[in-house]
């Protein structure tokens, strides 16, 4: 009977284990289709030349990390740089992707861990305005090292027709780090804001429905 009893608990402990790894896999699908659903609704910025488009698809994202957890939130973000490649294709051979990847990371990573430490509304915000700083920070470099430069060379231009481009809508934009200072910092500045304060308001209901608690 002591064995019987001791083979059951194993098996019904594997079979939870299984079942919260499948519901784990299938909330990161779920969130990773909602986050390309919502690359599709993109905007341009008044600061910013028509390329640089805003768009709400972090959203999904961090609410699955401060959720799931970490991890979660970079495998949601690779699937939704991935989907997006498969779909729309890429005119820098996966650089840009790839930047975009790291970007996203560079926001959802460091918000979730704060906020893993303990979860509170308070770590939440903190972990967000984290997120967003080195968002903007990791987003300077990789745009005028590895971005802009991966989009001069697919398109044929050379890197002063993107600060031509930038010209025409700020004409304080007169060369790389001024593009850099003056388009592409506050672009990422304002995404993460806006992205942070929806997360605030919308988390607590969403995480509830994710864990399972309506």
């Amino acid at each position: 009977m002591n064995q019987t009893a001791e083979r059951t608990q194993v098996l019904q402990k594997k079979a939870r284990v299984n079942y919260k790894s499948t519901k784990v896999m299938v909330q990161i699908a779920m969130l990773s289709a909602i986050a390309i659903v919502l690359m599709l609704f993109e905007f341009p910025l008044p600061f910013a030349p028509s390329f640089y488009k805003l768009d709400f698809s972090e959203l999904p994202v961090i609410i699955g990390a401060f959720a799931i957890g970490p991890a979660a939130g970079v495998m949601i973000e690779a699937v939704k740089i991935l989907l997006n490649f498969l779909v729309n294709g890429s005119t820098t051979a996966g650089v840009g992707e790839f930047a975009n990847f790291l970007i996203g990371c560079s926001f959802v990573l460091p918000a979730a861990l704060v906020y893993s430490r303990k979860k509170s509304r308070k770590s939440a915000i903190l972990g967000l305005v984290f997120g967003t700083i080195l968002m903007t920070v990791v987003g300077c470099f990789l745009n005028a090292y590895v971005l802009l430069p991966a989009y001069a060379t697919a398109f044929h231009w050379e890197i002063s027709a993107l600060i031509e481009l930038g010209s025409a809508v700020n004409p304080a934009i007169q060369s790389l780090w001024g593009f850099i200072l003056l388009a592409v910092a506050p672009f990422n500045l304002l995404k993460g804001i806006l992205v942070s304060g929806v997360t605030v308001l919308i988390y607590k209901k969403i995480s509830l429905v994710l864990k399972g608690n309506l």
